[in-house]
């Protein structure tokens, strides 16, 4: 089969196709026939060679999320027959014509949606998720805050949070305001250099049950300023740089947890129970203007 390799690491002139062994599903396994794959962050910070895939494959080929139609399954594999359509992660090997996956990382594609535009769902949604719910505690009528809530991340985020019920707000820049209330934010504030803490404090003065932040860098004590008594702030990402100074008393004095988390790195059998859970609780639909809006059933 073709594949995207990585040779050497730099910029994208480091993304060579070449042809490589098709792989062969495991007894609990399925192989997929990719038809589009997205690009991540952790995509791009894996060519630049600072996130190589865990499981140290060789060759390295890029590519945490996929959709395709299954060609194969293994010899105890029972919940996917050859032709259904799937969405999935994995920790890398999706720039490829193929892949081979644990049955149950897999989700069913819903109708109406292109493999496409589902090749951009699981990681997205499956990491605001685990973020907000398995992990922040969100649930019904309790209040999140969001960091770049026009990003991948933060639009699922929004969705999650109002299928649930729960209320949320979001920082992003000006120009992408309307794009967050159009998902349903509860409460848009204009990020840094606008003060949005003051705004947040001023709007939800209990401050946020669950504070999700894929920025940290110089919100990292924002956050502790924002999040409530006993909430929690779930660490995602650090695209403004994760050395910064942090007033430890807050948390302290709030008692909050501050959990660090990736998807990736994660042995499967953790990575399974986030996707079950989500596949059960929090099925994706599609309605007419093609945006992906999910509820409850």
């Amino acid at each position: 089969m073709r594949a995207v390799v990585l040779n050497s690491h730099g910029g994208p002139e480091v993304l060579t196709i070449a042809e490589v062994a098709d792989p062969v599903p495991g007894p609990d396994e399925v192989l997929v026939d990719i038809a589009a794959t997205a690009l991540n962050r952790a995509d791009l910070l894996q060519r630049m060679g600072l996130y190589p895939d865990p499981r140290g494959r060789t060759p390295e080929i890029p590519g945490l999320e996929f959709a395709g139609t299954v060609a194969a399954v293994g010899e105890r594999a029972s919940m996917w027959r050859v032709g259904d359509r799937v969405m999935g992660i994995e920790a890398g090997g999706a720039y490829a014509e193929r892949i081979a996956t644990h049955e149950r990382q897999l989700l069913a594609v819903p109708a109406g949606l292109s493999l496409h535009e589902a090749a951009a769902v699981p990681e997205v949604f499956l990491t605001a998720w685990d973020a907000l719910v398995l992990q922040g505690g969100l649930s019904s009528g309790r209040w999140a805050l969001v960091h770049a809530g026009a990003s991948g991340v933060g639009t699922a985020a929004i969705q999650i949070a109002k299928a649930i019920g729960a209320r949320i707000a979001v920082t992003c820049s000006s120009g992408k305001a309307q794009v967050c209330r159009d998902l349903g934010a509860d409460l848009v504030l204009e990020r840094s250099p606008h003060d949005w803490l003051a705004d947040a404090t001023a709007a939800v003065p209990g401050g946020f049950d669950v504070v999700l932040d894929v920025i940290g860098g110089e919100e990292i004590d924002r956050n502790l300023q924002a999040v409530a008594l006993r909430g929690t702030i779930v660490q995602v990402g650090l695209m403004g740089g994760g050395r910064t100074p942090v007033n430890v008393g807050l948390l302290l004095a709030k008692r909050a947890h501050w959990v660090g988390t990736t998807l990736r790195t994660r042995p499967i059998e953790e990575k399974v129970g986030v996707t079950r859970r989500f596949a059960t609780e929090m099925p994706p639909r599609v309605v007419q203007d093609g945006k992906i809006h999910i509820w409850s059933n």
